[in-house]
């Protein structure tokens, strides 16, 4: 592959852009969009193309943020990650920024282009990703809480697809869940943040139990939900564990990129809670397309 094209793709992130996709399916879940008396086949054509819309939508997002949030890292980055593409001087600064805000703004157009409600959520999706990348990561709290709200926020541009907001607060679960691995993350470089882990790992309690709960109280499909999340903790602890015992940037950075590629069994998790068994392997089928774009291109 060119090295140019290669640098580009590179700064997308592409590892990360299914678990964006994953969101979107998980929220459409929780607005309830599959059950009750509505069936697969009840849906016109359009709501599949809205759903495909906002799903692109999600990743276009995505994938500029993390494009303009090496834009504003260039000059940390020339200290502590030369090789990657602004810094190295495959890909320039003045490039990266238009390829960034030309993917927030079709993402932008797509969330729009199925509704008002759907664009405006983008909209400010969009406004809290470049909070994030210009101002709240240099913060200790607020930049893993605005990360975290990004990822909620994403949930809930899922959930607007049919504009039922009844468990939307179920939103604070991947706020929670994304706090946690940019805690983690704080150790990428440096090793040295056990401290940050045990509080990572506390937070993943947290989330596996209030899912179990949710799933118990509101649902019918709890040992169904056990099951996913059984093997989302699996996915998730081995490799904190294996951070906090050989607290090396390696180990952290193998946590972190679990952590983030987990997103998408968390996320079937929960289209499994609101929806059907199998919907949530429709979910986990973006897990090996993850994993294996994760061993060509770095997840963070």
């Amino acid at each position: 592959m060119n090295k140019v094209v290669l640098g580009y793709a590179r700064l997308a992130r592409p590892a990360n852009l299914p678990t964006a996709a994953a969101d979107i399916f998980a929220g459409v879940a929780i607005g309830q969009a599959f059950i009750g008396e509505i069936g697969l086949t009840d849906f016109s054509t359009s709501f599949w193309i809205e759903f495909v819309c906002l799903v692109f939508a999600s990743v276009f997002l995505y994938a500029g943020g993390v494009i303009l949030n090496d834009v504003f890292d260039y000059k940390l980055d020339k200290v502590e990650r030369p090789e990657r593409p602004i810094p190295s001087g495959v890909v320039s600064l003045r490039n990266a920024s238009l390829y960034g805000s030309l993917a927030m703004l079709i993402g932008l157009a797509l969330a729009y282009s199925v509704s008002f409600l759907s664009g405006h959520i983008a909209l400010v999706l969009a406004l809290t990703i470049v909070l994030y990348d210009a101002v709240a990561k240099k913060n200790g709290f607020f930049g893993p809480l605005v990360m975290g709200l990004c990822r909620g926020l994403n949930l809930i541009l899922g959930i607007s697809i049919l504009a039922n907001f009844e468990f939307v607060w179920l939103a604070v679960i991947p706020v929670v869940y994304i706090f946690a691995i940019t805690l983690i993350s704080r150790g990428e470089v440096h090793g040295k943040n056990k401290g940050h882990i045990i509080l990572a790992g506390v937070l993943y309690a947290l989330v596996i139990m209030a899912l179990l709960a949710v799933s118990f109280w509101y649902t019918q499909t709890f040992w169904v939900t056990l099951l996913y999340i059984a093997f989302f903790a699996f996915m998730v602890f081995r490799p904190l564990y294996k951070a906090y015992m050989d607290n090396s940037p390696k180990n952290i950075k193998g946590a972190v990129m679990a952590g983030v590629i987990s997103l998408i069994i968390l996320d079937a998790s929960i289209g499994a809670t609101f929806s059907y068994w199998w919907y949530g392997l429709v979910i986990l089928a973006l897990l090996p397309i993850s994993k294996s774009l994760a061993k060509l291109f770095a997840v963070t």
